[in-house]
């Protein structure tokens, strides 16, 4: 009970704020409205190993940008954005951000989040839920993604981290003394089947997916004006 209380009076602290972009973000948001989106919320913590003088730590880490960044929240069910400093969790799934007044930092389950929008330097970022999508192969859970190319083609990113596991302790074991975060993020188009489909960001995979653009993707791929492959892709499909 004592949580709960301590949880209402923390939601009735939150400032929410106008867009200078659009006039989506408004008054009125009530904690019960947002204690009825959040189930499932707790406190973040990313786990350690415990000591061996062989573990050689941690290599990477599950964290999107490692810092957290001012941002504008959109939980399912509502129509009110609320103002927090967030970052993403690409291994837990999970939008953390932190109590003002306590500084405890908080996980959200992705599938509670309709949309994010993390303001990155001079940049925003828009991430929105993948519930509704339809995959060639569907996801195994909810996840945030962030549409990169919104044309003819949608062109998505579906960030996520793998955890690996230090392998040392077996006689077959690998000797691998470090645990690590891996990216393991995923692309899609839509394809005219109505369908998301995944490629990678490479000549022959965009040759496969689109065989009428051959051409087109050699030439666009030849000339290499960016080094970021999003980038180029996002060129290529401007020109389609």
């Amino acid at each position: 009970m004592k949580k709960l209380f301590l949880f209402l009076l923390f939601l009735t602290a939150i400032t929410v704020v106008y867009s200078q972009r659009t006039n989506v973000y408004q008054t009125g948001v009530t904690a019960q409205q947002n204690l009825n989106a959040v189930a499932g919320l707790k406190p973040y913590s990313d786990g350690a190993m415990g000591f061996d003088n062989r573990y050689e730590g941690i290599k990477g880490t599950p964290r999107m940008f490692d810092t957290l960044l001012p941002s504008y929240l959109l939980l399912n069910d509502n129509d009110i954005y609320i103002k927090f400093d967030t970052d993403l969790d690409l291994t837990g799934n999970a939008v953390l951000y932190i109590d003002p007044k306590t500084k405890t930092l908080f996980e959200l389950p992705a599938e509670s989040v309709k949309e994010l929008i993390i303001e990155n330097r001079a940049n925003e970022l828009v991430f929105r839920s993948t519930a509704g999508l339809n995959f060639e192969k569907p996801l195994k859970e909810v996840r945030l993604y962030q549409a990169l190319f919104e044309g003819s083609v949608l062109f998505i990113k579906v960030p996520e981290k793998k955890f690996l596991e230090a392998d040392y302790k077996g006689a077959y074991s690998s000797d691998r003394r470090f645990d690590e975060y891996l990216d393991v993020t995923k692309y899609y188009m839509s394809g005219s089947d109505g369908l998301l489909h995944q490629v990678q960001l490479s000549r022959n995979s965009l040759i496969k997916f689109l065989p009428g653009k051959k051409e087109l993707i050699n030439s666009s791929m030849s000339r290499k004006t960016s080094e970021n492959n999003e980038d180029m892709v996002i060129s290529l499909l401007e020109k389609l």
